[in-house]
Formats: structure tokens, C-alpha cells, sequence
């Protein structure tokens, strides 16, 4: 993604996973403002943690000073265990966020589609004093998944011309929580030709 991108891997809870870790130029004396766990869309469909709109935010969130961490669930190239139907999948978002957080680190959690997923239910696992301090989620996998009841700052973009996760799905899931959904207009599920738009709300939503 860029030229500071760091690839290892992590243990697991069915193995390695692989990681791409992307951390902003600070001068001295400057601090990074915490650490963002990414989730990537789903893997039987191709998702992988160098998906464009995952590596969107990740520019976005180095640009606002954040340490930023991508990783590819089990059975996703360069990670080992299988496709466990997305309860695993939570497994391995928080077995990556107690590799790389430290103590009392201020944590943001994102995700795409089925990443979205994860990550509504892995904050949602993480015990009270370590929760996230916010939530984003992109065009989240409402229609095939459980995404859980998210905190009221959480940040949802979807697009209305979306042909994978209806609009529709995403406003009822946000509906009963009075949860606000930031609607782009004539914009599909992977924001083909809108990933400029997608990284400037998003810096927008974080006060750049």
C-alpha cells in the first residue's frame, strides 16, 4: 500500500494469520493516536485484506495519525485454518487486536461488508474498559449477516445504488438503534470510481 507497509503474521486461533501493518510518519515528540483494526469483506467472494476499500481507510486512518492493521481471516491466502461461516472469522479480529494493541491504546475497529460484520461482533465481545472508541463500517453485510447493535457515533457509509447489500437492509438494521447511515448516491457496493469520495468522508467524519 505504501512504502511503510509491514507484512508478518500473527498467531491465530486455527493458525498464522497474515498481516499488513501501516504506520505514519511521526516527527519527535509526536504520538500516534491509537491502533485500527481493519476486516476485510467475504472471503468466498474474493475478499481479502488488500481489498480497495479496505485499503482506502487504511490511507485515511495513516493520514489522521493512526496506526493502522489489516489481516486476512483464516483460510485466506497467507493464513491457515478454514472458512468457519463467520463465527471464526470474529475469532481472528480479536486474536489480531490482542497481538497488536497496548495497553490502554485507544482502538478503532472498521470493516467492509462482511467485514463489517466482524467487526460490529468483535467490538461488541471486546470486555468493558477495552472497548473500541469507535466503529466504521462500509456498506455492512446487513442482509446476509447479524451485525450487532453498534454504539451511536459509529460511522456507516452505504451506497443507494448497492446491488450486493441493499440500502434497504442497512436502513433497517439502523432504524430500531435511530442509528444515522451516511447515504452516497448512485454509489455500488465497492464504490468503483468513488474511493477518492469514500477516503474524504471518511477523514470529514474524523475532523480532517
Amino acid at each position: 500500500m505504501n512504502l511503510h507497509t509491514r507484512r508478518s503474521t500473527v498467531a491465530g486461533p486455527a493458525g498464522a494469520l497474515a498481516i499488513a501493518e501501516d504506520t505514519p510518519h511521526t516527527e519527535a515528540g509526536q504520538s500516534l493516536q491509537g491502533l485500527v483494526v481493519l476486516c476485510h469483506p467475504h472471503p468466498l467472494h474474493g475478499g481479502t485484506m488488500d481489498n480497495k476499500v479496505v485499503q482506502t481507510l487504511a490511507r485515511a486512518f495513516v493520514q489522521l495519525g493512526w496506526r493502522v492493521v489489516r489481516f486476512n481471516y483464516r483460510g485466506v491466502p497467507g493464513s491457515e485454518g478454514a472458512w468457519d461461516e463467520g463465527r471464526g472469522e470474529i475469532d481472528d479480529a480479536l486474536a489480531v487486536i490482542a497481538a497488536h494493541r497496548a495497553p490502554g491504546e485507544p482502538l478503532l475497529l472498521g470493516g467492509f461488508s462482511f467485514g463489517g460484520y466482524v467487526a460490529s461482533r468483535a467490538a461488541e465481545r471486546l470486555p468493558e474498559g477495552e472497548r473500541a472508541q469507535r466503529l466504521v463500517l462500509i456498506a455492512p453485510a446487513t442482509g446476509n449477516f447479524s451485525v450487532a447493535p453498534v454504539p451511536a457515533d459509529t460511522l456507516v457509509i452505504h451506497g443507494d445504488a448497492d446491488d450486493v447489500v441493499p440500502l434497504s437492509s442497512t436502513l433497517d438494521w439502523a432504524r430500531p438503534q435511530v442509528l444515522p447511515v451516511l447515504v452516497v448516491p448512485g454509489v455500488g457496493h465497492f464504490f468503483h470510481g468513488q474511493l477518492a469520495l469514500l477516503k474524504t468522508l471518511v477523514l470529514r467524519a474524523f475532523g480532517a
